[in-house]
């Protein structure tokens, strides 16, 4: 759903001295509560919220940024829990994708969204952590896993860890009953009244143009980078031959949890899933 190459648009944001917003922390990084609006490489203002880590003896350099899924935003108590949850073993940032909560823009449904981790990412590292892992969950599990490809390599909005929750592997997949109807949602002026109004969701109405770099052709470049994909065997919107395909992508640095009755996404992560994809970040990222 864009009209410029979403790898471009990416490329142009890493500089040294990229800073998404002026209320990035600079000098001495002050690691209390803090909320702000951040400003994309293409200018789209995205809600974004710095939680330091909750628990006694949670390593003090590393932060997780979480990027949520189709109609979630950082306000919504499925994604708090999951912040809840990941902050006791880091710092945590949450952000809205555009389109979604109090951030601007529309939706791109997985496209120029790897702008707003970019953004996110960059600002959680001007708080001085040395780790930054990145966690998505369906769309966003896809746009963890394009944003580690293409910032490889960028101190400043790059990844240490990758964990991707639910993600599909491949583009326009409509095998499942929830697909169709989140393809309705997003393809027909009608879907979008209903994802604007009934949802809080604002969907942008352009096709991508050209196709971004898809799940599984990013996982297969974001070697070294260590990366774990999760899924559960009873998700009801991408069947297991999509984390199949992003593990066998990944090769010898990917990590595959297949979990026992788990459905999709954020709600059907328990907390103890949560906690051992904690543990799983501290141990791998940096």
């Amino acid at each position: 759903m864009s009209n410029r190459p979403g790898g471009r648009v990416a490329r142009s944001t890493h500089r040294p001295d990229h800073r998404p917003h002026p209320e990035t922390p600079r000098g001495a990084p002050r690691r209390g509560p803090a909320r702000t609006f951040l400003r994309t490489a293409d200018g789209v203002l995205v809600d974004a919220v710095h939680e330091p880590g909750a628990a006694p003896g949670a390593p003090a350099d590393l932060v997780f940024v979480v990027a949520h899924g189709f109609t979630g935003d950082a306000d919504r108590p499925h994604v708090r829990r999951i912040a809840a949850a990941l902050a006791r073993h880091g710092a945590v940032v949450t952000f809205s994708f555009r389109g979604h909560g109090a951030s601007g823009g529309r939706s791109t449904v997985g496209d120029r969204e790897v702008l707003d981790l970019a953004a996110a990412v960059a600002w959680a590292r001007g708080f001085g952590y040395r780790r930054v892992v990145t966690v998505g969950f369906s769309m966003g599990g896809s746009v963890v896993l394009r944003h580690a490809a293409l910032y490889a390599g960028d101190d400043a909005a790059g990844t240490d860890a990758v964990v991707s929750v639910s993600s599909p592997a491949r583009w326009y997949y409509r095998g499942t009953a929830p697909m169709r109807r989140l393809h309705w949602l997003v393809m027909r002026p009608a879907g979008r009244l209903v994802g604007r109004y009934g949802l809080r969701t604002r969907i942008h109405h352009r096709d991508w143009d050209p196709v971004p770099l898809s799940p599984v052709e990013a996982a297969g470049r974001i070697a070294p980078t260590p990366l774990l994909v999760v899924h559960g065997d009873r998700d009801g919107y991408f069947p297991l031959d999509h984390p199949r395909m992003l593990a066998e992508a990944a090769g010898d640095h990917g990590e595959l949890w297949l979990e026992p009755g788990m459905g999709h996404a954020e709600n059907a992560s328990d907390e103890a899933l949560l906690h051992r994809i904690g543990d799983w970040a501290v141990a791998r990222a940096g």
